[in-house]
C-alpha cells in the first residue's frame, strides 16, 4: 500500500530569492496564491530551504491547505507519517496536522524534536474521551480489552491495550478472543462499522465523534448519490453517513459494488484502481486534493462541500514558515505516558494492515 506520496523539489522561478530578509515581510498567506504563482513559489522555496537548513521533514496530512500539501515531503494519513517520522533520517519533524498526530509522531520517534506549527490545532474527537474518562469505562468493565482509534491523545493511548485505524480496526478487534468484552473509543461510527461487520454483541462503543464527519449525514448522500447514479461512492468510517451507505447499497437504491468504506490512506489507492468517471466523497474536503492528484481523470467531489475541518486549516502558510524558522511549537509527551502510550500503538502495527490510516 502506498503510505504516503513524496513530493519532488519546490523551485523558485528565475527571480524569485530566496534571502531571509527580503521574505520576512511577506505576510504569506494561502488565499493569495493563485494557483501556483510567484507568490507561491517565493513561500515553498523558502520552505524548503528552511527545511534543509533545520535538518528538517515536513509532514501534511491529507486534509491540510492544499498549499501545504504540495510543499511537504510527505503527505498522507497520521500512521503512516508518524511510521514514516520514526524511520526518517532527518532530526526535526514538522508535523503539519492536528495535535494528537504530532504526539503520535514523537511517541514512535521520542528521540527526534517534533513540532507543529499551531500547537492550537486540536481534534473533537480526540477531546470526546478524556484518559479519566477512559479510566471509570475500564473500572466498570474489569477485564475488558480497551480498543482506541488512534485519533486520541497520549493519555488516552497509555490507557489503551491496543489502538487501531479505520483501516485495521475489524482486524484488530477480531484478533481479541470472541469471549472477552470489548471497550472501543472514541468514535461511535467506526465502532459501530466494525460491530456490524463483526457481529459482536460483547463489544461496547463509546460516543464520540469527529464534528465534521458527523455532519456528512445520510439525506446528504442519498441526495448526491441520486444524482449521479453511476458514480463511486468513498465513504469514512468516521462519518454520520456510513450506516446509511450501508443500508443504500442493501436496499438497491446504490449499487453495493459502487459503495468503498475506505479509511483516507486506502481512499488514494482505490482512486488510482477505480474505473469510474466520477466519485462521491465523504470525508473532510482537503482529502479532495491529493484524490484529484493520485487520478486526474476522475471527477471527485464532496458530499458535503462545508465538510471542512478548522483544526487542519489552522496550520497556515505562514505558521509552517515560522515553525520552521523559530523552531516553535514542540510537541512533548511525558516518558512513562510516550511508553505506555507506545505498546498499544506498536501492538496495532503488528495486528492486520499496518499501513491504514484514520
Amino acid at each position: 500500500m502506498d503510505i504516503g506520496s513524496k513530493q519532488g523539489p519546490v523551485t523558485a522561478v528565475p527571480g524569485a530569492p530566496l534571502a531571509r530578509s527580503a521574505l520576512r515581510s511577506v505576510a504569506w498567506d494561502s488565499a493569495s496564491f493563485t494557483g501556483r504563482d510567484q507568490a507561491y513559489l517565493e513561500w515553498a522555496a523558502e520552505v524548503r530551504a528552511l527545511a534543509a537548513e533545520r535538518d528538517a521533514l515536513i509532514l501534511a496530512h491529507n486534509y491540510q491547505l492544499p498549499a501545504v500539501q504540495d510543499v511537504a515531503h510527505h503527505v498522507g494519513d497520521s500512521l503512516a507519517l508518524s511510521r514514516i517520522a520514526a524511520t526518517a533520517p532527518q532530526s526535526t519533524i514538522v508535523f503539519c496536522g492536528v495535535h494528537f498526530m504530532a504526539e503520535t509522531a514523537k511517541i514512535l520517534a521520542p528521540e527526534k524534536t517534533v513540532l507543529i506549527p499551531d500547537a492550537a490545532a486540536g481534534c473533537s474527537l480526540a477531546d470526546s474521551l478524556t484518559a479519566d474518562q477512559l479510566r471509570d469505562w475500564k473500572s466498570q468493565h474489569p477485564g475488558a480489552i480497551v480498543v482506541s482509534y488512534v485519533n486520541t491523545t497520549a493519555e488516552v493511548k497509555a490507557e489503551t491495550d491496543i489502538c487501531c485505524t479505520s483501516s485495521n480496526a475489524v482486524d484488530v478487534v477480531a484478533s481479541i478472543p470472541a469471549d472477552r468484552e470489548v471497550l472501543f473509543g472514541p468514535d461511535q461510527f467506526l465502532g459501530a462499522h466494525v460491530r456490524r461487520t463483526l457481529g459482536r454483541d460483547n463489544m461496547h462503543v463509546w460516543g464520540g465523534e469527529c464534528h465534521v464527519h458527523a455532519g456528512i449525514n445520510g439525506r446528504q448522500l442519498a441526495a448526491v448519490a441520486a444524482q449521479s447514479p453511476e458514480a463511486e461512492l468513498f465513504i469514512h468510517p468516521e462519518c454520520g453517513c456510513a450506516t446509511s451507505a450501508i443500508y443504500l447499497a442493501g436496499s438497491g437504491v446504490v449499487d453495493a459494488d459502487r459503495v468503498k468504506i475506505l479509511s483516507t490512506g486506502d481512499m488514494v489507492v482505490q482512486a488510482r484502481r477505480t474505473r469510474a468517471r466520477e466519485v462521491l466523497v465523504a470525508t473532510e474536503i482537503g482529502m479532495l486534493h491529493q484524490l484529484r492528484r493520485a487520478a486526474p481523470d476522475i471527477e471527485f467531489r464532496a458530499v458535503n462541500e462545508r465538510a471542512s475541518c478548522p483544526y487542519m486549516k489552522m496550520i497556515t502558510p505562514v505558521k509552517v514558515v515560522t515553525a520552521l524558522r523559530e523552531r516553535r511549537d514542540e510537541v512533548t509527551v511525558d516518558p512513562d505516558v510516550a511508553a505506555r502510550a507506545r505498546g498499544a500503538v506498536e501492538a496495532m502495527i503488528a495486528i492486520g494492515r499496518p499501513a491504514g490510516g484514520e
